[in-house]
């Protein structure tokens, strides 16, 4: 029980802390070293967090429109609206070009890309969310964890770089991909194995199956995209991969579905 306190519950604890406002868990010492390798496990649980917000509002009459809303809105909250500060900064910077890339992002004030950015990203996600409804449980928790996913192969390709005089650097504990992806491929094989045992029909198990291998395929390259656009990576690029990811996944599984 002590090496599970230790090995895992602190870790765990640092990052329920430092990825969200959650209040910090009774009884556990945080700590702030390792933390990334837990950001997908947080992914699902953040993503089921906002399932119950959405079927809890829908169950009592509220229009889904009103109730997709709210669920995008309290997936901003809960992350204290870490990543999509993430994304408005970062496209700030691109749009403004490689020469005042660093500037840009510097800059408190959002610019008008940045702006249009969160605009764009919030309607796709309502639509998506609106076209999905009933399947709502089988698809967010997932399509968040491959947002957090995608951070993990973007702090292992690319190298840190800030600009802030107080930042948090997960490279300076980083221990190598293989190391700090064994989380999140514990959860992969659950979720393929829970699909290969609940058995609806071989077509529905095959789409499941390959939309998890998609989801790979996005998880890994929106981050390399961002890393050759940007030039290294930081806590708001992780930011903007996260969100771009889990809107594309998003988006497909309303496709899909």
């Amino acid at each position: 029980m002590k090496l599970i306190k230790k090995y895992f519950l602190n870790d765990f604890a640092g990052a329920w802390i430092f990825f969200t406002i959650f209040p910090k868990l009774p009884l556990i010492y945080p700590r702030f070293k390792n933390i990334t390798q837990y950001a997908p496990l947080l992914g699902i649980l953040i993503g089921y967090v906002q399932c119950l917000i959405f079927t809890g509002l829908t169950n009592n009459s509220w229009p889904i429109f009103a109730s997709a809303a709210i669920c995008i809105v309290s997936g901003f909250f809960i992350t204290g609206g870490l990543h999509i500060d993430g994304l408005m900064d970062t496209f700030d910077g691109l749009y403004a070009g490689k020469d005042k890339f660093i500037k840009a992002m510097k800059d408190s004030r959002v610019g008008a890309f940045g702006v249009q950015a969160i605009i764009y990203i919030t309607l796709i996600q309502l639509a998506s969310l609106i076209k999905i409804q009933d399947n709502i449980f089988n698809v967010l928790p997932i399509c968040l964890f491959w947002g957090r996913v995608s951070t993990l192969i973007y702090i292992d390709k690319f190298k840190y770089f800030n600009y802030k005089r107080k930042s948090f650097s997960h490279q300076k504990y980083w221990r190598g991909l293989k190391k700090e992806s064994r989380i999140s491929i514990f959860i992969l094989i659950l979720l393929g194995s829970y699909n290969l045992i609940f058995v609806e029909s071989y077509f529905i198990l095959f789409k499941k199956l390959l939309l998890l291998i998609i989801g790979m395929f996005f998880a890994w390259r929106i981050p390399i995209l961002l890393g050759h656009k940007t030039g290294g990576v930081n806590g708001d690029t992780c930011g903007a991969s996260v969100v771009l990811t889990e809107t594309i996944m998003l988006f497909i599984y309303a496709i899909a579905l």
